[in-house]
C-alpha cells in the first residue's frame, strides 16, 4: 500500500498495534471483575487533565496521565473503604471528570479544535516523541499484565480468596487502577476518550465466544485487538474515515463473527454426539 510509505502512516500503524496489544491485556481483568465501563469513567477524568494541559499551555497528554492516575487511585481507595460501592464511585468519576473537563477547556483559548483530537482520536498526527511515549507505556502495561497474570487472576476472580492467600490485594488493586489510567491516556490518541473503553472490552468479549481458559482468552483478545487496530488504520486511510471509530467498528465485527462461530461450533458438537437411547417402557404383565 502506497500510504504506508509515508512516515506519519507508519507511526500511526505502529502506535495502533501497540495499543491494540496492550489494551485487551488489561481489559480481560476489568471484564473478569465486572468493571468494563471503568475505562469510560477514567476517560472522563482524563478529559479534565487535557483541560488542565490546554489551560496551562503544558502537554495535555502528560496532564491527562497525572490526573487520570490520581482519579483512578482515588476511586479504588473509596471502593476499598466500603463506604461507597464500586458503581457509585464510578458514577462520581464520570460526573466529576466530564464537568471539570468542560469547565477547564472552556476557560482555555482556541481549544475546541485540539479537544476534538482527544475526544475522537487523532493517531495520524502522532509524532515520533508521541510514539516513544506510547511504546514505552504500552510495553510497561503489557509486561505487568502478563508477568502478574496468576496474582491478578486470583484478585479479579475472588478478592477475599486472594487476601486469605497472602497476596498484596491493595497493591494489586492500585496497580490495576494505575495501568488502567495509563492505558486510557495512551489509547485516547487511537480511538479517543469517548471510545477508549471499547478497545479494552470488545476484543475480550469477542475472544470469550470461542475460548474457554483464561490464558487462551487473553491471547485471543490480544490477537483480535491487534488485528482490529491495524486494520482500522488501513481501512480508514483507504475509506477516509475516522481511525478510532473504524477500529471500534472492526472490533465489533470481530465480536459478531466469533459469536456466530461459537454458535456454529456448539451446534456441530451437539450433532456429533451419539443419540441417547430411550429407555424401554415398563412392561406390565397380566396374569
Amino acid at each position: 500500500m502506497e500510504l504506508l510509505t509515508y512516515p506519519f502512516m507508519q507511526r500511526a500503524l505502529i502506535g495502533a498495534l501497540i495499543i491494540g496489544l496492550a489494551a485487551p491485556s488489561l481489559g480481560i481483568y476489568l471484564v473478569q471483575r465486572r468493571l468494563s465501563l471503568i475505562g469510560d469513567g477514567i476517560g472522563h477524568v482524563a478529559l479534565t487533565g487535557v483541560g488542565v494541559g490546554l489551560l496551562t499551555n503544558n502537554s495535555p497528554v502528560l496532564a491527562a496521565v497525572v490526573v487520570a492516575t490520581i482519579g483512578a487511585v482515588g476511586v479504588e481507595l473509596i471502593r476499598e473503604r466500603g463506604r461507597t460501592s464500586g458503581d457509585l464511585a464510578l458514577a462520581l468519576l464520570f460526573y466529576g471528570g466530564i464537568a471539570g473537563g468542560v469547565v477547564l477547556v472552556g476557560l482555555s483559548d482556541n481549544a475546541n479544535s485540539n479537544l476534538m483530537q482527544y475526544l475522537f482520536g487523532s493517531l495520524l498526527t502522532t509524532s515520533a516523541q508521541d510514539l516513544m511515549v506510547i511504546g514505552g507505556l504500552g510495553a510497561a502495561v503489557l509486561i505487568a499484565m502478563v508477568a502478574l497474570r496468576p496474582a491478578l487472576f486470583a484478585l479479579c476472580n475472588d478478592e477475599e480468596y486472594a487476601r486469605v492467600s497472602g497476596l498484596p490485594v491493595r497493591t494489586l488493586n492500585i496497580l490495576l487502577a494505575i495501568t488502567t489510567a495509563v492505558t486510557v491516556t495512551i489509547a485516547m490518541r487511537t480511538v479517543g476518550l469517548l471510545l477508549v473503553s471499547a478497545l479494552m472490552v470488545v476484543p475480550v468479549a469477542a475472544a470469550q465466544q470461542v475460548t474457554r481458559g483464561f490464558r487462551s482468552t487473553m491471547a485471543a483478545a490480544m490477537l483480535i485487538g491487534v488485528g482490529a487496530a491495524g486494520a482500522g488504520i488501513l481501512v480508514s486511510a483507504e475509506a477516509d474515515t475516522a481511525p478510532g471509530a473504524t477500529t471500534v467498528l472492526l472490533a465489533l465485527v470481530a465480536f459478531l463473527g466469533t459469536t456466530l462461530a461459537g454458535v456454529l461450533r456448539r451446534m456441530m458438537v451437539r450433532r456429533s454426539r451419539p443419540p441417547v437411547a430411550a429407555e424401554p417402557p415398563d412392561v406390565v404383565l397380566h396374569g
